[in-house]
């Protein structure tokens, strides 16, 4: 399991005026293996260097980001359900092999309303038949596959492009 968080500040050292927006991002089993599992499937970034990107643009913006990588299904369903109470207003996540096997995922996710993009660094589409479908594509804003860990990117510039505008009220 991973855990990063960093706190974004003003230049105080406090928290800014209005509280923070904060964005979660989830990773599911075997992520942590990024760099040296099936490189030519999922590339050679560590899931370290996908969070360092993601947490420096996000910093840059003002947002908060969190990252959390877990190879058990219990621990990311009780982190979904914990952002419903910590203010996290957008998820980002690769649910990995419980894309195609976790209902009980997509339940915590439906549960708790916080909009999200589901990222995949293959393309699920063309690969084994029971990789091409995922539980959580029909529920999520977005669906990016096959684009490595610029998906990552890709899902955390659309989710600032969201925050942009006013905050909604759940």
């Amino acid at each position: 399991m991973v855990r990063a968080k960093r706190e974004t500040t003003g230049k105080s050292g406090r928290p800014r005026e209005g509280g923070e927006r904060k964005i979660l991002v989830l990773h599911g089993p075997n992520l942590n293996l990024l760099g040296s599992r099936e490189p030519e499937i999922y590339g050679r970034v560590t899931l370290a260097n996908i969070h360092l990107a993601m947490e420096s643009r996000a910093r840059a913006a003002g947002v908060v980001i969190e990252s959390f990588q877990s190879n058990s299904e219990g621990e990311l369903i009780n982190r979904i359900q914990g952002a419903a109470t910590e203010g996290i207003e957008f998820i980002i996540i690769n649910p990995a092999g419980y894309t195609h096997t976790s209902v009980a995922l997509r339940d915590a996710l439906a549960a708790v309303a916080i909009p999200f993009i589901e990222v995949h660094l293959s393309n699920i589409f063309s690969r084994e038949p029971f990789r091409r479908h995922s539980y959580f594509s029909d529920l999520a804003v977005g669906v990016i596959s096959g684009l490595g860990a610029e998906g990552y990117e890709l899902a955390l510039e659309h989710a600032l492009r969201r925050f942009s505008g006013p905050r909604t009220v759940r």
